[in-house]
């Protein structure tokens, strides 16, 4: 009897998330999946059950594990695995480091608060060179990142990283610098830079990011 995939769940969404990063189109994934386009549009857009081996060919074409297309791995922690046979960790130049936090997604802020250091996760964008989020008025960030003294910024860090578990590579980037509370003719830009909160909710301050250094690192798998 033909094994069927214990989690169909959100499968299509995961297929098609991960397709569009690569800047595959549906047909290319289809040939190299070995399946007709049409069923893989179906997968895509219904929450359907293929089976095991249609998994595992989806998941090879898309240089990923069949576990992270069945969402078994969304609550654990990245880079549980072992280390490449042979990794290598390379510094990296701050134009690269531009490069790889440019699209912006998630990115982590670290400050100091009453009770000792503090990391949060923020939806991050970034323009001209400075981070912009948005966070909400009366909250832990906005509460912490005041000096009191206007002109004077909080001084901060900010970290992006990725980890790719399938290859066991990855990158990061730390940016320090001053933040402040955006206001007046800055939160006319800082509005149109388009970030929005996965939080949800009233996230009406927007704070800006100016680093002052940047570094990173990426770990390779060397030949």
């Amino acid at each position: 009897m033909t094994e069927r995939a214990a989690a169909p769940g959100d499968l299509g969404r995961r297929v098609t998330g991960r397709r569009e990063e690569l800047g595959m189109t549906r047909e290319r994934l289809a040939t190299l999946a070995g399946i007709d386009t049409g069923y893989l549009g179906y997968l895509e857009e219904t929450p359907a059950s293929p089976t095991t081996e249609t998994v595992r060919r989806l998941a090879a074409a898309l240089d990923t594990a069949p576990e992270e297309l069945l969402g078994g791995s969304v609550d654990l922690p990245p880079g549980r695995g072992a280390p490449a046979p042979h990794p290598r960790l390379e510094p990296l130049g701050t134009e690269e480091c531009l490069r790889l936090i440019s699209p912006g997604g998630v990115g982590r802020v670290a400050f100091a608060e009453a009770g000792g250091p503090a990391i949060l996760p923020v939806n991050y964008v970034l323009r001209e060179g400075a981070v912009i989020f948005r966070t909400s008025l009366g909250g832990t960030l906005d509460e912490n990142l005041r000096t009191g003294v206007e002109g004077v910024d909080f001084k901060i860090a900010f970290e992006v990283d990725r980890i790719d578990d399938v290859n066991r590579e990855g990158w990061s980037v730390l940016a320090r610098g001053g933040a402040h509370r955006v206001s007046g003719e800055e939160r006319e830009a800082a509005a149109r830079s388009g970030v929005t909160p996965w939080a949800g909710g009233d996230r009406d301050l927007y704070i800006k990011i100016v680093p002052v250094e940047i570094t990173g690192r990426r770990i390779r798998s060397a030949p």
